[in-house]
C-alpha cells in the first residue's frame, strides 16, 4: 500500500506541475476543515476548490461526482459501459495526524490518501442493491435552472471582504463553469429582511411621481456594482435576474409602517405598477437586465402572519392582487418595452396553492392569464403534501414552476443559525429538490448566497442557514457547506434547456432525477441516504449497463452520452 500511495503522489504532482507549466485550469480539491456539525470546505483569497466540468471522449464513458457525509466532495469516478466488474466510489478517510499537520501541497493529496486506503475500510460494510432504469423516450419538463439570492446581507459581507479575489472565489464558486454552473438569481425590489435596515425607493410621503427612481438607491449601488462583477468574473453567459418587492413605501399602506397588518391603499394601486416599471428600467440603465418578477414577496405575511413577521411585508388577499395584477401590473407591464418579461405569483408557501390562484380568477376571470409562471417558497413543505403541487399543475398546466426561496432555521424547532457541517441539512435539500423536480418544477433558486456565523446580518434577527457561511473575525475565508455540494449536484450538471426523463429505481434505497441534456447527454443525481453502501446496476435503455458501489450518506451526479 505504501508503493501505491507513493506512486500516485508522484502523479498528482506531476499533473499539478503541468498545470502550472501549461497555465491550464485544473480541476481543485476541497480544503476540508472539521466542524462541530461536519467538514465544511474552506476558501481563501489564494484557495478555493473548483471541479472542471467533465469532457467525454467516448460514447460509452461515464463520469461519476460524488459527496458524502464521511468528507467525499465532487470526488470523481470515471470507466465505460459493457463492463462486467463492479466500480466502487472510495469514500474519503479521515488522514493521519502526519497528514493533517503536512504542508499545503500535501494535503491536495488528501483524496490520494483515501484512494490507498478507504478500500480496506469498507470491507465488513452492508451492501444494499437496487437497479436505475433511465428511459429517454419518456420526457417530461424543460428546467429553466437554478440559482442564489443576492441580498443586501450578502451585498454587506462581500464589501468587507479583505482582498477582493475571496469575492470572486464567491461569484465563481456559485455561477462559474468549474463552480456549480448557476444561471439564476433573485434580488430584491427594495429591501427585505436580510438587509441592515428596511428601505424601498420613493421613501418621501406622497411621492407619487418617483422622483428618486432615475438613479440607483445608495443601498443598491454597491450591490449592482458586485453583480457585474459577478458576471465578469464568473463567465456566466445567460444570467436570469427575478425581482421581488417585499413592501412599498409605507405611505402607500394602510398602516403607515413597514411591517405589521397592511395592505396597500387601493389610490396607489397603479403608483405601486408603475415602480415596477421605473424599477426594471433602473436596473437595464445600470447593466443588469430582469428577467423576471413577481406580484410580491409572501403576500400573507401582512395579512394573516404580522404577530410573527417583523420584517417588511406587504399584505395582499388573492382578490386584492388579482385587481392589482388585472387591472394595473399586468396592463402596465405588457404595453411597455419589457411586455415580454416573466411575471412569477405568489412567492409563498404550498399552503396557498392552488386555491390563491383559483380565488384570483373569481375576482377578475382570467387574471392569472398575465402570469407565466408560479413561484413557491418551500419551508412547508415537509407539512403540506405533494397534493397541493398536483392540484396547482392541474389547474394551471402551462405555468412555469419555480421555488424561489429555500433556506434552513425558520422552524421553532432548527437551529436558526448556521449548523457548520451539517450533512443532515444538505440532505434535506437533496430530498426537497428531488421531490420537487418530479413533481414537475423548471427551476429553483435558493435563499442568500452568503451569510454570517449568526444567520446574518438581518436587522430583525430573522437568522437562518446558508450554503456559504463567512467568517467574519478575520473576513479573509468563507466555508463551503455540505448544503453547498447538495445543490451543486442538481445545478452543476444541468444546464438550462435540460429535459427531465424517466429514472425508475426498483426499490427505495435510492432516490434518483434524470434529464437529457441540450448536448444530447444524460445527467443523472443519485442519492443514497441510508446507512448502508449501495450497489447500483444503471440500466440504459440505449446505451447499456454498469454497476457501481456507492458509500452510505452520499450523493452523485452521473454524466454520459
Amino acid at each position: 500500500m505504501g508503493k501505491m500511495f507513493a506512486s500516485r503522489g508522484i502523479l498528482v504532482l506531476a499533473v499539478l506541475l503541468v498545470s502550472l507549466i501549461g497555465g491550464q485550469s485544473e480541476s481543485i480539491p476541497c480544503k476540508l476543515k472539521d466542524e462541530q456539525h461536519g467538514k465544511v470546505c474552506v476558501c481563501t483569497a489564494d484557495y478555493c476548490d473548483y471541479l472542471e466540468s467533465p469532457v467525454l471522449t467516448d460514447e460509452n464513458d461515464w463520469f461519476l461526482i460524488s459527496s458524502s457525509k464521511q468528507g467525499l466532495r465532487f470526488s470523481t469516478t470515471t470507466d465505460k459501459f459493457g463492463k462486467q466488474e463492479k466500480i466502487t466510489v472510495q469514500d474519503y478517510l479521515e488522514p493521519t495526524q502526519d497528514t493533517a499537520n503536512a504542508t499545503i501541497l500535501s494535503r491536495l493529496l488528501n483524496k490520494v490518501v483515501a484512494d490507498a486506503f478507504t478500500l480496506e475500510s469498507r470491507e465488513s460494510s452492508i451492501t444494499r442493491t437496487v437497479s436505475l432504469r433511465l428511459d429517454r423516450s419518456k420526457s417530461h419538463q424543460k428546467m429553466v435552472g437554478f440559482g442564489g439570492s443576492y441580498t443586501g446581507a450578502v451585498e454587506y459581507l462581500v464589501d468587507n471582504f479583505k482582498r477582493s479575489e475571496l469575492a470572486d472565489h464567491l461569484y465563481k464558486s456559485y455561477y462559474g463553469e468549474d463552480g456549480l454552473g448557476f444561471n439564476l438569481m433573485r434580488v430584491t425590489i427594495g429591501g427585505c429582511d436580510f438587509d441592515l435596515e428596511p428601505w424601498s425607493y420613493a421613501e418621501e410621503d406622497g411621492d407619487t411621481l418617483l422622483s428618486d427612481m432615475d438613479e440607483l438607491n445608495a443601498h443598491d449601488v454597491k450591490r449592482v456594482a458586485q453583480i457585474k462583477r459577478l458576471i465578469e468574473v464568473s463567465g456566466v453567459k445567460n444570467l436570469l435576474v427575478k425581482g421581488a418587492a417585499w413592501s412599498s413605501p409605507p405611505w402607500m399602506k394602510t398602516n403607515n409602517r413597514w411591517t405589521g397588518f397592511g395592505r396597500l391603499k387601493r389610490a396607489y394601486y397603479q403608483t405601486w405598477a408603475d415602480y415596477h416599471l421605473r424599477w426594471l428600467r433602473l436596473m437595464e440603465d445600470n447593466g443588469i437586465p430582469i428577467w423576471a418578477i413577481s406580484t410580491g414577496n409572501e403576500p400573507l405575511n401582512g395579512v394573516f402572519f404580522m404577530y410573527f413577521v417583523k420584517f417588511m411585508s406587504l399584505g395582499w388577499t388573492p382578490q386584492t392582487q388579482a385587481i392589482w395584477l388585472n387591472d394595473h401590473l399586468g396592463p402596465t407591464i405588457r404595453n411597455s418595452e419589457f411586455k415580454d418579461i416573466i411575471l412569477f405569483g405568489n412567492d409563498d408557501q404550498r399552503y396557498s396553492f392552488p386555491h390563491w390562484f383559483k380565488m384570483m380568477n373569481r375576482t377578475r376571470p382570467n387574471s392569472i392569464d398575465y402570469l407565466n409562471g408560479l413561484s413557491l417558497h418551500w419551508y412547508w413543505d415537509e407539512i403540506f403534501g405533494n397534493s397541493f403541487i398536483e392540484q396547482t399543475t392541474e389547474y394551471a398546466p402551462d405555468k412555469i414552476l419555480i421555488v424561489s426561496e429555500s433556506c434552513i432555521g425558520d422552524k421553532p424547532w432548527q437551529a436558526a443559525a448556521p449548523l457548520l457541517g451539517s450533512w443532515e441539512r444538505a440532505e434535506k435539500y437533496a430530498r426537497d429538490y428531488l421531490s420537487n423536480i418530479k413533481l414537475g418544477f423548471h427551476g429553483w433558486i435558493d435563499w442568500n448566497i452568503c451569510l454570517d456565523e449568526m444567520g446574518g446580518p438581518n436587522y430583525v434577527d430573522n437568522t437562518v442557514d446558508a450554503p456559504v457561511i463567512v467568517n467574519t473575525t478575520t473576513f479573509e475565508e468563507f466555508y463551503k457547506q455540505p448544503m453547498f455540494y447538495a445543490i451543486g449536484h442538481f445545478s452543476k450538471l444541468v444546464p438550462e434547456g435540460s429535459v427531465r426523463i424517466d429514472a425508475v429505481p426498483s426499490n427505495v434505497n435510492l432516490d434518483s432525477v434524470a434529464f437529457l441534456r441540450p448536448d444530447n447527454k444524460i445527467a443523472a443525481v443519485l442519492f443514497n441516504s441510508g446507512r448502508a453502501d449501495l450497489d447500483i446496476t444503471l440500466v440504459d435503455s440505449v446505451r447499456g449497463q454498469f454497476v457501481i458501489n456507492v458509500p452510505a450518506k452520499s450523493i452523485h451526479t452521473l454524466l454520459y452520452s
